[in-house]
């Protein structure tokens, strides 16, 4: 294969970067595009037919030349012969494999059968709101006729597959005056016989669509607005959210771990606040893509916005006991109706959880899933409204969603998802993490897949450290906060950002400290009380908000601390740090024996003096050292590692590698340990 994309090829992927950059033409990752065009054989040198179309799991909006599948149309469309009809027509995806053109790119998906088959050299499925709303409304049929005459022709729901390419490719034969169609209960089809000319016929489709909605629509699609369900003030709001997030998470998670998205968008508060939302809610999604990312339906609290907190949590543990009966119901009742062999229920916890005047938590695999599926359920709600704008919303039948959610192609795609990182799914919480040893443990922790905040009394520096650690995937990996940790209110802040961020807290490492080198008759009040409530207030204030969250989620959890080798080794003119970073040591055992019925674990790590990218020495503590020690500053790294066994000079890394071993899958029955990371000081030897 050239590295130069074919000109077909490259104007292909302009047309579907343009289509997919605007969230009004399909969601994140739905729909796919093609192009048909010629390229010289390699083993005869005559022209070959080919077919450009986007692979299977690409986005539109991001796609490349790898995101593409090429595969020979003279193969693809003798496919026809052989094809044995519709209860096995899974058997084709296999057979695109033999269509491929050399390499073959990206692998097919299953709707490559309509790009291939449906004569036209540029085609276009596009999941819009405004089109899914059409194809979901209960006369939609009619809907389409009306709003399109004969230029768009509906077709009936069909599961994407061969026979639906099929179907479309005759109804393009049929009517040669059509540019597109709508698929009852999906989403878009259209073509055009060059790029420009498939990309206009998509967006007229899609606009068209719109403007009748707009036009047409009543007053109030989703019912009367209901008393007490009204959007709360913001503060409130995110507030309430916040209290509430890490018992949701817990909720969404009591199958597998789940990370978390928050969303309060005017979209999902206007839903809520009105009438119909219980019976939408309970109808779910339509089109393939959103279901699949946001399960069949979502969880709604049924209490008004003005419900307590408290209220609200218990009647959310209640509606989650119901969930998992209804869901285990679905998969019985389906999986007996549809007879043969099912894969097993892959898990009967909410990826939606709507809570009226608050907003939307959304959930999945990592954040960027959870994301994209509080997208999905906005994009859903938009369907819903024009449905009901125009008619009524009616999604496809239960048993249909079944036998996607369940589809073997489906199953075989999520066995083939690359095994996860040791800390993926888990949320870490790092104080002090713009620099030195908080920078190094928040990298090591989302290189091994964690979440993480960045937490630090700069904000500047926490949101830059943040950037650079998520490597250009944002807040999907990494957000930076301020905090002063000695601060009760700014600590609970931080955690409030934490929960709305990624929906909970795993994982925290209390690392925040500061230093002066002074000795007992030089230390004044002020230093003293500035060290501990840096280090032992602040530790005890951020443990003790976390330990709430990690209670509430009742999915155990990490805390570590960063004490020091001189929590135990009493070295000079150190009272104040000393002593606090013993108090720290002892907060260590205290908080092991108290937490640990709750699967929270508690250990620390004894560092000797990490000279390298550290704030504290940078601030003035390490020419005090020197002084003390009657050595240049620039030496001080070296000196301390002279004075070790291992003479060795302890850097931020090793101290991030000990956060990770604490928190990772080697180490689950460990609690109340210090682990000295100091290259071997024997005066700090733990006894």
């Amino acid at each position: 294969m050239s590295t130069t994309p074919n000109p077909t090829a490259a104007d292909l992927i302009a047309r579907s970067n343009r289509l997919g950059a605007d969230p009004k033409n399909t969601n994140y990752a739905g729909g796919n595009t093609s192009a048909k065009g010629t390229e010289t054989d390699p083993v005869t040198g005559e022209p070959v037919e080919l077919l450009w179309v986007k692979g299977s799991g690409g986005d539109l909006g991001t796609l490349k030349e790898s995101g593409l599948a090429v595969l020979r149309l003279d193969r693809m469309r003798a496919l026809v012969d052989v094809y044995p009809g519709i209860e096995r027509e899974d058997e084709m995806v296999a057979a695109f494999d033999y269509c491929l053109h050399g390499k073959g790119g990206a692998a097919p998906s299953i709707d490559t059968a309509m790009h291939g088959l449906v004569d036209a050299a540029h085609v276009d499925h596009l999941h819009p709101d405004s089109g899914i709303a059409i194809a979901t409304a209960a006369d939609g049929e009619a809907l389409t006729k009306e709003i399109y005459g004969d230029k768009v022709v509906w077709v009936p729901w069909r599961r994407p597959g061969f026979q639906l390419g099929l179907d479309i490719a005759e109804i393009k034969e049929q009517n040669p005056q059509a540019v597109g169609c709508v698929l009852g209960g999906h989403g878009i089809t259209a073509w055009g016989d060059t790029s420009e000319e498939a990309e206009a016929h998509s967006l007229w489709i899609i606009d068209t669509a719109a403007a009748y909605i707009a036009e047409h629509s009543k007053a109030e699609p989703f019912g009367p607005a209901l008393e007490g369900y009204a959007a709360l003030p913001e503060a409130e709001r995110r507030a309430k959210a916040a209290a509430l997030a890490p018992t949701i998470r817990g909720i969404a998670s009591a199958d597998r771990p789940m990370v978390g998205h928050f969303t309060d968008s005017e979209v999902v508060l206007d839903f809520l606040a009105h009438a119909e939302h219980p019976r939408l809610g309970e109808l779910g999604t339509s089109c393939p893509d959103h279901f699949l990312r946001t399960k069949v339906k979502p969880l709604v609290l049924d209490l008004p916005a003005t419900a307590s907190v408290e209220e609200s949590i218990a009647r959310l543990q209640e509606l989650a006991v119901s969930y998992r009966e209804d869901y285990q119901a679905y998969y019985d009742r389906n999986a007996a109706a549809l007879g043969g062999e099912w894969p097993a229920i892959r898990g009967k916890d909410p990826l939606i959880v709507l809570v009226p005047g608050v907003g939307m938590f959304s959930f999945g695999k990592d954040k960027q899933t959870a994301r994209v599926a509080g997208e999905f359920y906005v994009n859903a709600i938009n369907v819903m409204r024009g449905a009901e704008g125009l008619s009524t919303y009616a999604p496809i039948d239960e048993s249909e969603k079944f036998r996607i959610e369940y589809w073997a192609l489906e199953e075989a795609k999520l066995q083939r998802m690359p095994q996860p990182k040791p800390l993926a799914t888990r949320v870490a919480l790092v104080t002090g993490a713009a620099s030195g040893i908080g920078r190094a443990t928040a990298e090591k922790l989302a290189a091994e897949g964690a979440c993480v905040v960045i937490a630090d009394l700069d904000l500047a520096k926490a949101q830059a450290a943040a950037e650079e650690i998520a490597g250009g995937k944002g807040a999907d990996v990494a957000v930076g906060v301020q905090v002063d940790v000695s601060d009760a209110a700014a600590v609970q802040a931080m955690l409030d950002a934490t929960v709305l961020a990624f929906g909970g807290v795993d994982l925290v490492v209390n690392n925040a400290g500061l230093s002066l080198s002074r000795s007992l008759l030089e230390t004044t009040e002020k230093d003293w009380d500035l060290q501990h409530d840096v280090m032992a207030k602040g530790s005890f204030l951020v443990s003790q908000a976390a330990a709430k969250a990690m209670i509430a989620q009742e999915m155990g959890g990490d805390i570590v601390y960063i004490s020091s080798k001189n929590s135990i080794f009493a070295g000079p003119n150190n009272v104040a740090y000393g002593a606090a970073k013993a108090d720290q040591a002892h907060q260590v055992r205290l908080l092991a024996a108290e937490l640990g019925e709750h699967g929270i674990k508690v250990n620390g790590v004894n560092p000797d003096g990490v000279v390298a990218g550290s704030g504290i020495f940078a601030g003035g503590w390490g020419a005090n050292r020197a002084a003390v020690y009657g050595v240049e500053e620039k030496d001080l790294g070296k000196f301390y590692a002279q004075r070790t066994i291992l003479k060795r000079e302890v850097l931020p890394s090793h101290i991030a590698n000990a956060v990770f071993v604490l928190c990772g899958p080697e180490m689950t029955h460990t609690t109340g340990l210090h682990v000295p990371v100091d290259a071997g000081v024997a005066a700090a030897f733990l006894r």
